[in-house]
């Protein structure tokens, strides 16, 4: 029941907050040790056999580490329920981003109203992998919708899930298995071999939250009375039309909805990435409005994921 409790309030606190950049942030602690150990492992004269082994061992100290620092923590405070209850939720908080996703959306929205493409080029920067100099306004816009459907999944709804189940230790864990794959996980010549155990471990890690996410955001497309038949349709189509084995069943439903394109080639680190194209193409130039959609449909499939773990876990307790 106490899980229970800090997820829900670990939410609210999320949509409250978002995440202040000048917070304590445990993330940003995986992060630099990822950055510290990627500099010490990933050296380019290095074979690819040992990059593979150093990359898994980069994963098992960063994963492994996380985990048990946050068990360590929790045991600790564990000698006073308030201060259990206090820690684990803002350790659960941490993990979710709903609201901060939103927040960055927006602030890119908000660039092109004002007709500033250089700013929501570094906007949208902050917050994908691709090159983002080149992109046109509608390109800037398509690229932060794929962001927030696809971050719909890994930033909140798998977060969420692991949390209901294994409380701030597994939360913590998976997020340290996503910023990996964030950091390292490219497919590129400079991190193929060292960040391959990271991308395999993060596509099983989402495997069933990208799934669930795709049923949510069906859910969310017929409350909100966006087209469902075609989100279904491009959906079941298209959601596997992706480099990673998870990242298009968001945006497949969301492209559906919404009747837009998305996908497509994009330069990342300077080369060309040809990825298949994601829904159908109805000459619907992708706009604000299509963003704010999306945003809707994050909060929305957000809040009845965390009903339904919530309520699948209290009844699995009192059976």
């Amino acid at each position: 029941m106490n899980i229970l409790i800090m997820v829900a309030l670990a939410f609210i606190l999320d949509l409250l907050l978002g995440d202040p950049h000048s917070w304590p942030h445990p993330v940003k602690i995986i992060g630099r040790l990822i950055a510290w150990l990627t500099k010490k492992f990933n050296r380019s004269s290095y074979s690819a056999r040992k990059k593979k082994w150093l990359g898994a061992l980069t994963w098992l100290i960063t994963v492994g580490g996380s985990g048990l620092v946050t068990y360590i923590v929790m045991r600790l405070v564990a000698v006073n329920y308030y201060l259990y209850m206090v820690i684990g939720t803002y350790i659960s908080y941490t993990c979710i981003s709903a609201r901060q996703l939103a927040i960055e959306a927006e602030k890119i929205m908000k660039s092109l109203q004002q007709n500033n493409l250089k700013k929501a080029r570094h906007q949208v920067d902050m917050i994908v992998g691709r090159d983002t100099d080149k992109l046109s306004a509608e390109e800037v816009t398509k690229a932060t919708i794929e962001t927030v459907a696809e971050n719909t999944s890994d930033g909140v709804i798998a977060p969420l899930l692991f949390l209901v189940v294994g409380g701030p230790v597994l939360g913590i864990m998976y997020k340290a298995i996503n910023t990996l794959d964030s950091m390292i996980g490219y497919r590129n010549e400079r991190y193929k071999a060292f960040g391959e155990v990271s991308a395999k471990i993060d596509d099983i890690a989402n495997y069933l939250p990208a799934r669930i996410t795709w049923l949510l955001l069906i859910i969310s497309s017929w409350l909100l009375h966006d087209d469902t038949r075609e989100a279904i349709a491009v959906g079941e189509r298209d959601c596997e039309k992706h480099l990673s084995p998870n990242s298009a069943f968001s945006e497949a439903v969301v492209a559906g909805a919404l009747h837009l394109q998305l996908g497509g080639p994009h330069y990342y680190f300077g080369e060309l990435v040809k990825k298949p194209y994601i829904g159908n193409d109805h000459f619907v130039i992708a706009a604000n409005w299509h963003l704010k959609r999306t945003i809707t449909m994050l909060y929305l499939s957000s809040f009845l994921g965390l009903i339904s773990f919530e309520l699948i876990r209290f009844l699995i307790i009192w059976e």
